[in-house]
């Protein structure tokens, strides 16, 4: 099991955000998210959007550093990433943007 974070540089709402995902589960993602009171709302497909703020606070709970490409690469290893072209379908079949 391994939570990752990457560093804050995804600028809206006047702050940064990270994505925070797993590498084995979204099960242990939700837990570990729901166990540090980020909203399940905060979950877009297959991370969480966490502002910088908690980036430090994520961390030391355990949240494992990396950086914006490795994160990428290691979500897509582990089988648990959506796609672009899918999540843009999966919000427009909800109703969304």
């Amino acid at each position: 099991m391994t939570i990752l974070i990457d560093e804050p540089i995804w600028p809206a709402h006047d702050t940064v955000w990270s994505h925070l995902v797993s590498d084995s589960s979204y099960d242990e993602l939700h837990e570990f998210a729901s166990a540090r009171g980020i909203p399940r709302r905060a979950f877009d497909h297959d991370h969480y959007d966490v502002p910088a703020a908690r980036y430090d606070e994520l961390v030391e709970a355990g949240a494992f550093p990396v950086g914006g490409k490795e994160l990428a690469v290691r979500l897509e290893a582990s089988g648990l990433r959506v796609p672009q072209w899918r999540k843009r379908s999966q919000s427009r079949s909800s109703g969304g943007a």
